[in-house]
């Protein structure tokens, strides 16, 4: 992507970002009906051409956007679609690259709330060996003849129960709906996307009341400089936790008061 559509993409990334930091959304139904909208819009160039058209203003399309997949899909993702539609973007195809990412990013969330994204990051590696390694398997997977069904039942039965329910959606997903693509290039590019989910780790903040945007903004940079790399906060509240503030990374929980946990991260910082 080039221009506009790099743009629109780093807004799409952020709001979706904003969308996951709720822990209450299913973000593997978000995955879902993430990728129902990009293959509606991959079949439907015309439709697709009408939400990117610069001459058309982004409310309008933003509207046609919401009438559209109000009864299809639920309130976030109509909610996250319109956002994009009311972006400019350098190409019409572009917009359904994004949308193909957000729902293989979502995927990739729900793997990485399920302590599994390492699993699945192995695993894609691992499949993409085992294609290259095998004409006749690759060329099961990519026979143009073959319908769609008969393809995912072979990846089900190859890697049912072998490999991570995410993984098989992934994996699922890129040989029934290619793109164009080869089957290669999109296992490494969704490769990519876990590695570079892998390398941003996501502290699960649980407090009394909403954080501040300025308590958000000093607790994630404390903790990037505390642990040596990209914070991302998935925020959560909880009344329970009075007065303070819970910090799960991992395995690590950090408990107390939002002061007194900063400044104790500031103490390490300075060790």
């Amino acid at each position: 992507m080039n221009g506009a559509s790099r743009e629109a993409l780093a807004s799409a990334r952020e709001r979706f970002d904003a969308l996951t930091d709720n822990t209450s959304v299913d973000v593997g139904v978000a995955a879902g009906e993430l990728a129902a909208v990009t293959g509606l819009l991959d079949r439907e160039v015309s439709l697709r051409r009408v939400l990117t058209d610069p001459a058309q203003a982004g409310e309008a399309k933003a509207e046609l956007a919401a009438r559209l997949l109000g009864s299809q899909v639920g309130g976030e993702t109509v909610d996250l679609v319109s956002g994009m539609v009311r972006s400019r973007w350098s190409r019409s195809r572009d917009l359904v690259d994004a949308l193909e990412e957000l729902a293989s990013t979502a995927e990739l969330v729900a793997a990485q709330r399920a302590d599994a994204l390492d699993d699945v990051e192995d695993e894609l590696f691992r499949f993409n060996r085992i294609v290259s390694s095998s004409p006749e398997l690759r060329s099961a997977l990519t026979d143009r003849v073959a319908t769609a069904s008969a393809k995912a039942e072979l990846l089900r039965s190859l890697m049912g129960g072998r490999a991570h329910p995410v993984t098989v959606r992934l994996v699922v997903r890129l040989v029934t709906q290619p793109r164009g693509r080869s089957l290669e290039g999109g296992l490494e590019a969704l490769s990519k996307l876990a590695a570079e989910r892998r390398d941003r780790m996501v502290a699960v903040v649980t407090s009394a009341v909403p954080l501040s945007d300025q308590q958000k903004q000093r607790l994630g940079a404390a903790l990037s400089a505390l642990y040596g790399r990209e914070m991302h906060l998935n925020l959560d509240v909880d009344p329970e936790v009075l007065g303070g503030i819970q910090v799960r990374i991992g395995d690590e929980v950090i408990s107390g008061t939002i002061a007194d946990r900063l400044e104790e991260v500031s103490r390490r910082m300075a060790g």
